[in-house]
Parts: C-alpha cells; sequence; structure tokens
C-alpha cells in the first residue's frame, strides 16, 4: 500500500500489453486450421500441424530461412561492435563541440524512414549515372546494378542498415560508459595510463553489462533481418538472396492470402527467437556470470 502511486502508474502499460500484445495472441490458432477469412476462427477446420509439415517440406522456405540467418549473422557480426567502438572513441575526445557534432551526424539518419533510404541509396547506387558507378566507370570498370544483383544485394542490405541505425545503437553505450565512476580514469591516470589502456581496462569492462543485455535481446531478433528495410528495397531479381522470413509471410499472407501457412511461418519465427534469447542468457550466465535474469 505504500506504494500504491507506482502501481497505479503501471496500469496504462499492463493494458496496453494487454490489448495490444497478448489479446492478439489468440490469432495463433489459425496456424493450426485450414483457415477461411469469410468464416473466421470459429468456423475453419482445425488441421493441427498440417501447416508446419508444409512449412518444413517446403524448399522455398528453405531457401528463405537460410537467407534470414545469413544477413542477421551478417548485421551481428559487422554491426554489432561498430556502436561499441564509436561509444568508446567518443568517450576520449575532449572538445565537446566536436564530440557533439559527431554525435548529431551519425544519429540523424536514425529518424529517416526507409523509404526515404531506399529511394537515397538506389539513386546513388543506380547504374545509369549514380554517384557509385560513375566512380567505377572512371577507374575504367563496369556499372554494376547493386539491387538487380544476388551477389550484392545483402552486402547493400548490411550496409545500409549499418549507416541507418550505428549512430543510434551507440547512444546506449555511450550512456553506460558516463556511469562509470569518474574515480577509475583519474587513478589510472595517476598510475601512468593511457587512452588505449582506459579503454580496455575500464571503459570495455564497464559497460560489458550493457553489451551483453544488447547482445541476448539482438538474438532473439535473429529472424527478423529488417523485413521493413527489405520490403522497400527489393525485387523478384534478388528473391534468392534477398528473401527474408518477413517478407515472405508479407507475400504468402496478402499476396497468396495463405493465412494459416504465413501465421505458422510467424510462430515459427517467435519459438526460434523465444529459444534463442533464453540460450543466450543461458550461455552468458555460464560464460560470463552475466545475464539479464
Amino acid at each position: 500500500m505504500r506504494n500504491l502511486d507506482y502501481y497505479l502508474l503501471l496500469i496504462p502499460g499492463l493494458i496496453f500489453l494487454l490489448i495490444f500484445k497478448y489479446t492478439p495472441m489468440y490469432g495463433v490458432v489459425i496456424a493450426f486450421q485450414d483457415f477461411n477469412i469469410f468464416e473466421g476462427i470459429g468456423g475453419s477446420d482445425w488441421v493441427g500441424f498440417e501447416q508446419f509439415q508444409k512449412l518444413i517440406h517446403s524448399e522455398e522456405f528453405a531457401q528463405v530461412f537460410t537467407n534470414t540467418l545469413l544477413i542477421s549473422v551478417y548485421k551481428i557480426v559487422l554491426l554489432f561492435p561498430i556502436p561499441i567502438l564509436i561509444a568508446l572513441i567518443l568517450n576520449e575526445v575532449r572538445v565537446m563541440v566536436f564530440k557533439r557534432t559527431i554525435q548529431t551526424i551519425i544519429y540523424l539518419p536514425h529518424f529517416l524512414s526507409w523509404v526515404i533510404i531506399s529511394g537515397l541509396f538506389i539513386t546513388i547506387l543506380s547504374p545509369s549515372g549514380g554517384l557509385i558507378n560513375n566512380i567505377i566507370q572512371w577507374f575504367g570498370g563496369e556499372p554494376i546494378s547493386f539491387f538487380m544483383s544476388n551477389s550484392y544485394f545483402r552486402s547493400v542490405v548490411v550496409f545500409t542498415a549499418g549507416w541507418k541505425e550505428v549512430g543510434w545503437n551507440a547512444i546506449v553505450f555511450i550512456a553506460a560508459i558516463s556511469g562509470i565512476d569518474q574515480e577509475q580514469y583519474e587513478a589510472a591516470s595517476i598510475d601512468g595510463a593511457g587512452r588505449i589502456r582506459k579503454m580496455l581496462y575500464i571503459s570495455l569492462p564497464g559497460i560489458l553489462p550493457t553489451i551483453v543485455l544488447m547482445f541476448i535481446l539482438r538474438l532473439g531478433n535473429v529472424l527478423e533481418a529488417g523485413t521493413e528495410q527489405i520490403l522497400t528495397m527489393y525485387n523478384p531479381v534478388v528473391y534468392q538472396t534477398g528473401d527474408v522470413i518477413g517478407t515472405f509471410v508479407y507475400r504468402v499472407g496478402l499476396g497468396k492470402m495463405d493465412y494459416s501457412f504465413s501465421t505458422a511461418v510467424g510462430l515459427f519465427n517467435s519459438v526460434v527467437g523465444f529459444i534463442l534469447v533464453i540460450s543466450g542468457n543461458y550461455l552468458s550466465k555460464k560464460l560470463l556470470n552475466r545475464g539479464i535474469w
């Protein structure tokens, strides 16, 4: 009763979760039905695990699943360390005007929609008059259709994702570094430690719990390889390397109106993400003695 006012403040958030997160979970039963949009959930035939068997034996889904894993792994391996590095470097900058200017510049792309960013990079990478292809031709090369090539499309997806989000993701680590006791840096300076040693022995260990937290959360989204991003960039020519689970569900569910199959794919996605979060947290606690719970 002493904290009644705090519990009252929780009510709007709990109502939001109940209405928009938990209530729609009833729709998961569509994955176990031969769903008919006119008969609804109550009138559709129950087929059990038939949709999941169809999913497992689908060659198209096997390719989509592979694409999703590859793009997600590329983003984790190539992009996850960059915000940490940016935060460590910016922490050592002492000229505040320069520091704030750099922070603002690298944050700004986050506020652009993927539609704008896709249009921007389609123009820059255009084989006819695009800046990059003009440079390639200036050096004697042939123009490259980046958005029409299965060899380059994944690289474009990873690069544009990094360009948009790396600066914004660095905010979390910058905030974590600001919470480190400044007396540690002062003591290290007295002992003769340079900036590199302060990074390695004070800043990096100080933000390790945050790094672990962000990595585990990232694992939970490993099958969400950037659906909105890829929807605005890809085309049928690059389905072989660019079609991911999110875009596949969009194409099958809305394009072919196969709601049961697309729901089964979405449920599979969620279950795998849940297992990855649990496994990542377990391994983190075993190896680093740190976890989300």
